[in-house]
């Protein structure tokens, strides 16, 4: 464990949040404003330990388990550690070491996660732990999400404080977010049912990358996903993200089936997987699948990590893509991490009226009146209260 964590100011939390307003500004620091007087932080931890075993794994013999979480399904021995760098066995029982450990902690305003449907102007109480299930190559979290605990910034946050926390910053909900939640599972589930019990929603913000039974155990906690539809194309997934198209459509489909409010983002990456016909094609099987009111966000890819060389999407791409899935009946389609406010905006698919408004992330205006539109009164999909 190196001394890296030591306690940090707010100043330096601010100057590294100037310096980018993409993803998780912070990168793996915890924005310490937030901590109130009755709710605090433990001192950094000087090792990583063995909190909260696991719920999903089974045994394969007396030092050797297999994890069943997500579709990696990792075999280990003790002292060996899971492909999320997250999770190791311990005399026949696999541990979770990210239980209620945050490396990321803010408020973020909910349209940034990005959710567009769902209680528009409140604040989410954002949280993250060290390590991720994919190793994508454009991963503008790198810093927390392909590190182990032992290299990230930590503070012990119990579920209880966590929620809290979001009470005492009049957060709406919580958002599991930054890294990829799926590696903290246990500290997701656990948390998300003690803010349910506080009228506090949970939102997942994943990569979908995760088997079928911890998903269906986990819809009935969260109240929504925006999931990320990196690529409708297995290579892609494989060479650029190392996960599978299969798992993740059905992944989708299963939050979708079970009731969670599912919005998709596609992050377009210039050469990689900008193919009108791809998006063509993965808007079809949205449509045929999922219906016509999921909404779909189109990504401004920046250089990043492992792909600096290549140069940020066109804004043309990102407007000939949105076009593409509206021809094909989607009726919600946006566009992210750039300024483009038509297409940031929300608009009736039945009389085309002007809904929500929205500057940035700000709200500048909202025409849905009890998940109606306020002209025609046609039914808006979404979470509205």
């Amino acid at each position: 464990m190196n001394d890296s964590r030591d306690r940090f100011t707010r100043r330096d939390f601010l100057k590294i949040v100037g310096a980018t307003g993409l993803g998780l500004a912070a990168s793996g620091y915890i924005e310490r404003a937030l901590l109130g007087n009755n709710v605090g932080l433990a001192e950094p931890l000087k090792q990583i330990g063995y909190p909260r075993q696991a719920l999903f794994y089974e045994n394969l013999d007396e030092e050797t388990v297999k994890c069943l979480l997500c579709p990696h399904e990792c075999v280990m021995k003790n002292g060996q550690r899971s492909f999320c760098r997250a999770r190791e066995p311990k005399n026949g029982k696999l541990y979770s070491l990210v239980y209620e450990l945050v490396c990321a902690l803010h408020v973020d305003p909910i349209e940034k996660k990005p959710l567009y449907h769902m209680l528009p102007g409140s604040g989410a109480l954002s949280i993250a732990t060290a390590g991720c299930n994919l190793r994508c190559k454009f991963c503008q979290n790198w810093q927390i999400s392909q590190s182990p605990p032992e290299d990230t910034q930590n503070r012990i946050l119990t579920c209880e404080n966590l929620v809290s926390l979001a009470e005492n910053n009049k957060c709406r909900s919580i958002a599991y977010t930054y890294s990829e939640p799926i590696v903290f599972y246990e500290y997701m589930y656990d948390t998300a049912a003690l803010a349910k019990e506080h009228g506090i929603k949970n939102i997942a913000v994943t990569a979908g990358y995760i088997k079928e039974a911890p998903l269906r155990m986990l819809t009935k906690r969260i109240d929504a996903a925006n999931v990320d539809l990196k690529a409708y194309d297995d290579k892609y997934l494989k060479d650029v993200c190392s996960e599978r198209l299969e798992p993740l459509l059905k992944a989708i489909k299963i939050m979708k089936e079970e009731g969670v409010w599912v919005e998709l983002t596609n992050l377009i990456v210039p050469t990689l997987n900008d193919d009108m016909e791809m998006i063509r094609k993965m808007s079809v099987w949205i449509r045929e699948n999922l219906g016509t009111d999921v909404p779909l966000h189109f990504s401004r890819f920046w250089p990043m990590y492992k792909l600096k060389d290549l140069p940020p999407t066109p804004v043309s791409t990102l407007e000939e893509a949105r076009k593409t899935a509206m021809d094909e009946g989607l009726n919600y389609v946006y566009v992210g991490n750039v300024k483009t406010q038509e297409a940031n905006n929300t608009y009736c698919p039945n009389c085309k009226n002007l809904l929500i408004k929205r500057l940035g992330y700000q709200i500048a205006e909202n025409n849905v009146a009890s998940g109606a539109c306020g002209s025609c009164y046609h039914k808006i999909a979404g979470i509205w209260k």
